[in-house]
Formats: C-alpha cells, sequence, structure tokens
C-alpha cells in the first residue's frame, strides 16, 4: 500500500465516522499522524477527491485553516445535474471514466450503461475530428447520454 493509499484510506475513514458525509482535515496535523509531508496530502486530495470521485473540496488558509471534504450523497436525478456542471464545456475520456466508474459504484448506473456510454465517449470515436475540439464534443454526449439516462429513471 502506498503512502497516497494511507492518506485516501485514512480520508474516506473519516468521511465514513462523520455524520453528514464531511470531514475538516488540519493538512499539517494528518500529515503528521502518517508520517508523510503535507504536499503528499494535497496531492492526493486533489487527484482522488474531485468531483468526478463524488466530492466537493472546500478550503481556508491561514492559521486556523482546514480543508473540508464532503461526500455527495445524490439520487440519479441529482446526479445527473451535479456532473452537467461538473463536467463543463469540455471533458477529457479519462474524466468520463472517472465519473463513469463512480456512478457504477453508487449503483445510479449499470455496468452496461457505463460501457455504451464509455464507447460513445473514447478518444476512437473522435480520430477524424481535429483535437482542439474533440474534448467539446466529448462533453456534449456524455452530457446528453448522462441526462437522458438519470432522468429517466
Amino acid at each position: 500500500m502506498t503512502v497516497s493509499d494511507i492518506i485516501a484510506a485514512q480520508i474516506k475513514a473519516m468521511l465514513e465516522k462523520a455524520e453528514e458525509g464531511t470531514a475538516e482535515i488540519q493538512r499539517n496535523e494528518l500529515a503528521n499522524s502518517i508520517g508523510c509531508v503535507p504536499s503528499q496530502i494535497n496531492y492526493v486530495i486533489t487527484s482522488r477527491f474531485t468531483p468526478e470521485h463524488g466530492y466537493i473540496v472546500e478550503s481556508r488558509r491561514g492559521g486556523k485553516g482546514y480543508i473540508r471534504i464532503t461526500r455527495i450523497n445524490y439520487d440519479s436525478s441529482t446526479a445527473a445535474m451535479h456532473i452537467v456542471n461538473a463536467i463543463g464545456d469540455e471533458i477529457s475520456e479519462s474524466d468520463t471514466q472517472l465519473f463513469l466508474e463512480n456512478l457504477i459504484g453508487r449503483k445510479i448506473i449499470t455496468k452496461r450503461e457505463a460501457a455504451i456510454m464509455s464507447a460513445a465517449t473514447a478518444e476512437a470515436c473522435f480520430r477524424e475530428i481535429p483535437p482542439q475540439i474533440r474534448g467539446k464534443i466529448r462533453a456534449a454526449i456524455f452530457k446528453q447520454m448522462i441526462t437522458s439516462t438519470l432522468v429517466s429513471y
């Protein structure tokens, strides 16, 4: 198990214990308890606790600063709204996969639905399209698929 895995596991355990699915983290304290540098905490938070993974991260700097991580609890229609807003104007294939894995993990979509969405947004589908607009087209397709699939439940 890597240091990043240990940090992520500890943060997830804190979220599980929290009543409302929100954990406030003192970066330096967590780093000291794990035995790592504070920048490793930042790395884990920015790479594993993102909107694509189903989290909202807020931070406050300064002496009494904190990092607040909230696991988003949502039904299918709220998930659709959250994802559409988080996507923005464009999305990469890898970020699309993160959203799909999160939705499967929360049992909001089936593996079959995810496979269909994954196929429709795969880089292979966009070979004939100029690279600078692939993300925009993928975002439009993915948003439409998410909205059609999740709002119809």
